[in-house]
Parts: structure tokens; C-alpha cells; sequence
């Protein structure tokens, strides 16, 4: 493995998540562990042999040459600064150098290891609370103690899941083999069906038996690693079509589920109310999950306090079971990358979340398994295809670059169903785990827009080299095209650009003027997310500066899709206070004003800031007490209100 984040989710996340509900009795939930996380998770018994970085990490950095050196410092400075490096007061010091020493360079590694070890490692582990408690000042033999006592705990991730599951505590789901788009490996034409003015790639083939083939192999290593076959399936992003089910469903699987938007298309009414059954199709039961209370768990509860969070989830249940009797609601989201923007791993969140639960009389936490067998079910005529993101497939085809990558296997299965050559069994089996792990969802996440990552062409190179593998396996030529990249420039860094000069705009909505906001630092909300995503809301971009009497603020979007009584609520960190706009109608009062028009524009008196040199602000949209939009997305953004910029002055 190439890169780190199997190794760091582990000691991290993948224990932690049902350990922390194992706490509170009686309370339920299904966890899906992909094939590819179950195998990965088995290469840990050989760890440096399987994972280069952890390769680069044992040795003492007097034995690495300057290329490998950088790029483990890359990887250690990859950190989420506010919540896992800014807590641990010598890494944070750390973090900011370029050059490093041998020795600060292991204090780098040790910090970095112990930055991600969650919770439980913290609590249970003698070493890590050593280490922790230490804080600095690491040697190599530490270092070394530490890297094989956290991949001899990775080894007893999938042990605790069967236990728990066997208890009753849990289920565990699955899901196809590589992570496919099932439906879009049998008919790329669902893409079109999904969204009508997607592109689709040239010349695409039904890779049916390939999908069938992710079917089986999941199914027989899940029986494998757990004891017993499956009897549900998470697909992978939530990707449907009436064609997937019908394979599940062969395969003798009773759930699945997806996303509300799917069983929206699906349906001729449109009653929110319809979205909180199971629904049986095809004799598979699916559960579609409510978008909106997933969202808040996964992307907006981080900014609140914990007991805030749990309240306002809370409350949501409720308003529903008062609303519909018998409700049952799906809560699925993301169960490893949302916690590193949450304080301490969501420790807070989570056990004041449970502990809540568990003493609500009215809610009652089931597993998928159970729902399969519930016998009030409401049955669906049809299934709408898409995935649980924006209910269609463009995160995995429409575009120019993932297109090309489709159109590239494509290629490649005609040349080994052209081939005319003799192939042993085993070389067949190469090229068909080859050409299974190049149909895997996450290349075309990075394809093309949407989602950005500084490894990108890392995972280019990785894409076009399971394809380049299959010729060689074949002894044939590969084609020129596998090795040109198909990855055009883009960085994570463009999300974020700071203000160069104070600005003194003109408040009224209108964005004419180029001069106006000339200097200011912008926000694009679009490119923040990586990992993960989300129904990111109808803002897209923030403009923000100040000068010595305001700061100043324009949000760019789809603005005619905000309602009459929404809310632009400003939190400012430091001072505590929540400054809250109506925005259907102008303001002017004490240095303060918002203007809608093309755009929502908004002063704030530097008043609010008291004598603070720096402030961080957040930025709810709210309508009906409901968030409709948090921002930024990568935590608060913060103003240096005594920041000169004279090295930024231009004319």
C-alpha cells in the first residue's frame, strides 16, 4: 500500500466507532466494512513489507534519502491542524518547520502517529498514554515501540467487530468487492438515466459479469472473515438500479439502502412523510436514508457544542415520531473521515449522543438486520437509479476525465477478450484482480471536478497502473495512452485565498464594480470537501477582508433558492456572540448592515471584536431552525484584524 490512511483510520476510528456505542446497553447500529478494508486491515500481520510509508517510518531518517524524506514529511504534515495537531502543543510547534533534523524528524513521526490514535488507544494503551504524557523529546526506540504495539492492536479491529456482532450489538454489512458503481459497470446508459445531460464515454461496454464477479467475492470474503454470509449490502456511495438489486437479491441478500433522493424519483408523491418506512422492491428490503439528519452529523455538528448537538438531533427525531407513528429513520453517513474535524474524535459528541439515547423512552436504535424482518413494509413499483450524492452519477462519469478512464477499460477489456494467446490460471487470476481493482469508485472521485487531493496524481499513476499491469501480464505492448496522465493541475490549496489589502466595498448586493472587493481573500466552498461529500448548500463562495474600522463579507451562490425567513447567523469564537440577519430584508443599524441583491453582502462594525487582533467567525444558513448551509466547511475562518499587509501592497 502507498499510502497511510488504512494504518491511521485503524488506530483511529475503525475500533473506536463500536467500541464507544458498546458502552451503552441497548443500543443498536449496522457498520459496513468493505472488502478492501478487510483485506487491507490483513496486510498488518506483515505490516512493513505492505505499507511503504510505515517502510519509511521504522528506519531512523539517517537512512532515508532525500526523496523519501520528503515525502514522509508530507505525509506527517497532512494532518487536520485545529483538531489533531494544534492540541498536541510540540507537534503544533513542529508542524510549522520546513527543515527538520534527525531528531526533531522522529519527534515529527512519533507525534504524528500518536496525533491520530482515537480514544480508546489513548485511554487503554499503556504505551500511548506514556508517550502522550511525555509529549516530546521522542527516541527512535520509542518510536519503533510505538509503530509495532499500533499494528499489533490493528490485528484485533475485525475480531472485536464479529464479537460484537455475534452479541447481537451490531450487524455488518458489506459491499461489492472493489467499491464499484454496480450500476454503472452493467449499464453506463444509467448514468444518462440519472441525469439527462451527462456525457457519456465513447464506445462503453456492459461489464455485467464483472459486477456479478464483485458480488461474489464480497460475499465469500465477508463469510470468511466473519463466520457467516452476509445478509444485507451497503452499495457502495449508495449506488442503485432495479438491475443491482435484482443481482442481490440472487444472491440471496434481504437489505440494502440508499439515499432519500432515489426513492423521491422513484415515487409519484413526494411526501416527506414517505421517507421514514422500509420499502420492499424485488423482495429486497431498502432502507433510504434521510439526507439531512445524516448531513448534520457528518458536516455540521462539529461546530457545536456536544450537548447542543445532541438536543438538536434529538428534537429533529422527535418532531418526526409526532408526525408519524411507527416511523422508522435511516441515519447513514460516512464512518471514518468526518471525526478529524470534530474536537477529540467526536469523544464528546458521541457518549453525550448516547448517553441521551439511551435513556429516550420513545427511541429505539435497531440494526439493518432487523428492519429486514419487520413486517410493515411499504412496497416500491419501481427504483430510480443514482447514488446517495445528489441522487445521480456525475461524481463517477460526465466528464472529460472520467470518461477517459472508463473509455481506458473499456479498451482494455477488448484487448484481453481479443487476445489469442495462451493464459495460465494464475495469470488470469492477476488480470482479473487487476481489472476489478480499476472499476473501484474512488479513481473517478478524483477525476475530473468536484473533489480535490494533494496526492491526485498518485492516485492517477495507481488508476493507470493496474491497466498497464493487465498488457504486461498479457506480454503484450500497453497501449501509449495508459501512460499519459489523465489528471489535469489542481490543488487543495485553491479553496482558500487570503485578502491582500484592506478593502472598503460598497454594500449593496451588486457585484459590478471590480475595484470594490479588489484585494479581498474568497472561500470556495465547492473545493473543500475531499473525502466526503455532502448536499453542500446554495452558498459557493465567500469573499471577506476589513480595514480599521469594518470587516466585510459577500456570499456567492444559488441565493434565489433561499426562502423568505432564512437566517445568516454570524458566530464570532472569541467573544461568544451570534449575530443573526434576517436576510429577506435590508439591515442598516449601528455599523452593521446586509444587502440581498446578486449577492448577499455584509458589513459588521469592528465593535463586535472588542480589542481582539484576531477573531474567528462561523456562518450558519437557517431556515425554520434548520441548517441549511454551515461555513466554512474546513472549521472557522479566521480575519487578522492587526495584520499590515504591507508586503502585499501593489498599485
Amino acid at each position: 500500500m502507498k499510502m497511510p490512511w488504512v494504518f491511521l483510520h485503524a488506530i483511529k476510528d475503525y475500533y473506536e466507532m463500536p467500541w464507544l456505542l458498546s458502552g451503552y446497553p441497548g443500543l443498536k447500529a449496522t457498520f459496513n466494512i468493505t472488502c478492501s478494508l478487510i483485506e487491507q486491515l490483513g496486510l498488518y500481520r506483515d505490516p512493513l513489507k505492505n505499507d511503504y510509508f510505515l517502510s519509511l517510518l521504522k528506519p531512523h531518517p539517517s537512512e532515508l534519502d532525500e526523496a523519501s524524506r520528503a515525502w514522509l514529511i508530507k505525509i506527517c504534515k497532512s494532518t487536520r491542524y485545529e483538531t489533531m495537531v494544534k492540541p498536541i502543543a510540540r507537534f503544533a510547534v513542529l508542524y510549522q518547520k520546513e527543515q527538520f533534523t534527525d531528531t526533531e524528524l522522529i519527534e515529527l513521526e512519533t507525534l504524528f502517529m500518536l496525533s491520530w490514535c482515537g480514544n480508546y488507544l489513548r485511554q487503554e494503551n499503556k504505551l500511548v498514554k506514556v508517550l502522550m504524557q511525555k509529549g516530546a523529546g521522542f527516541t527512535q526506540a520509542e518510536k519503533t515501540e510505538l509503530l509495532y504495539s499500533l499494528c499489533s492492536f490493528v490485528e484485533t479491529i475485525l475480531p472485536f467487530y464479529t464479537t460484537l456482532q455475534n452479541s447481537g450489538v451490531i450487524s455488518i454489512s458489506t459491499t461489492p468487492y472493489n467499491h464499484p458503481i454496480l450500476p454503472l459497470l452493467i449499464d453506463i446508459d444509467n448514468a444518462k438515466q440519472a441525469n439527462v445531460h451527462t456525457t457519456l464515454p465513447e464506445n462503453p461496454l456492459s461489464l455485467k459479469e464483472d459486477a456479478i464477479e464483485h458480488v461474489e467475492r464480497a460475499i465469500t470474503l465477508y463469510e470468511k472473515t466473519f463466520g457467516k454470509k452476509p445478509t444485507g449490502f451497503w452499495p457502495a456511495e449508495g449506488a442503485v438500479d432495479e438491475e443491482s438489486i435484482s443481482i442481490y437479491k440472487e444472491h440471496n441478500l434481504r437489505w440494502t439502502a440508499t439515499d432519500e433522493a432515489i426513492l423521491f424519483r422513484s415515487l409519484e408523491r413526494q411526501e416527506r412523510s414517505a421517507l421514514y418506512k422500509p420499502y420492499l422492491f424485488n423482495g429486497m428490503t431498502i432502507g433510504f436514508r434521510d439526507h439531512g439528519l445524516s448531513d448534520l452529523i457528518g458536516f455540521t455538528y462539529r461546530f457545536k457544542a456536544a450537548h447542543d448537538a445532541t438536543d438538536h438531533f434529538i428534537h429533529a427525531l422527535d418532531q418526526i415520531a409526532k408526525k408519524q407513528n411507527d416511523s422508522t429513520v435511516f441515519v447513514i453517513l460516512d464512518g471514518e473521515n468526518a471525526w478529524e474535524f470534530f474536537e477529540n474524535n467526536g469523544y464528546g459528541f458521541f457518549t453525550t449522543l448516547y448517553k441521551n439515547l439511551a435513556k429516550t423512552p420513545w427511541c429505539k436504535m435497531v440494526t439493518m438486520d432487523e428492519v429486514s424482518k419487520f413486517k410493515s413494509v411499504l412496497k416500491l413499483g419501481k427504483l430510480a437509479p443514482g447514488s446517495w450524492i445528489n441522487g445521480n452519477f456525475d461524481t463517477w462519469s460526465g466528464d472529460k476525465e472520467k470518461n477517459r478512464a472508463w473509455e481506458l477499460i473499456y479498451q482494455t477489456v477488448r484487448d484481453i477478450d481479443n487476445f489469442s494467446g495462451v493464459i495460465s490460471t494464475e495469470v488470469a487470476e492477476k488480470i482479473k484482480y487487476h481489472l476489478l481493482a480499476s472499476e473501484c469508485s474512488d479513481w473517478f472521485w478524483w477525476y475530473g471536478n468536484g473533489h480535490v487531493t494533494e496526492f491526485a496524481y498518485e492516485f492517477d499513476n495507481l488508476f493507470r497502473e493496474h491497466l498497464i499491469t493487465i498488457y504486461r501480464l498479457l506480454k503484450i505492448q500497453p497501449p501509449l495512452d495508459l501512460f499519459e496522465p489523465i489528471m489535469t493541475h489542481k490543488s487543495s490549496a485553491s479553496f482558500l485565498i487570503k485578502p491582500q489589502g484592506d478593502i472598503t466595498p460598497v454594500i449593496n448586493g451588486n457585484h459590478k464594480s471590480f475595484f470594490d472587493w479588489l484585494g479581498s481573500g474568497s472561500i470556495d466552498e465547492r473545493k473543500i470537501y475531499s473525502t466526503m461529500d455532502r448536499t453542500r448548500g446554495p452558498i459557493d463562495i465567500i469573499y471577506y477582508g476589513n480595514n480599521a474600522s469594518s470587516v466585510f463579507l459577500a456570499f456567492e451562490g444559488n441565493l434565489a433558492s433561499l426562502e423568505k425567513s432564512t437566517v445568516l447567523q454570524i458566530a464570532i469564537e472569541e467573544t461568544g456572540e451570534k449575530l443573526a440577519f434576517p436576510i429577506d430584508k435590508a439591515y442598516d443599524h449601528k455599523g452593521d448592515k446586509l444587502v440581498l441583491g446578486e449577492r448577499l453582502e455584509c458589513v459588521l462594525s469592528r465593535e463586535h471584536f472588542n480589542e481582539y487582533e484576531g477573531v474567528h467567525l462561523h456562518f450558519d444558513i437557517i431556515h425554520e431552525n434548520k441548517i441549511i448551509q454551515s461555513m466554512p466547511g474546513f472549521g472557522p475562518l479566521f480575519i487578522d484584524l492587526a495584520e499590515t499587509r504591507v508586503d502585499n501592497w501593489f498599485v
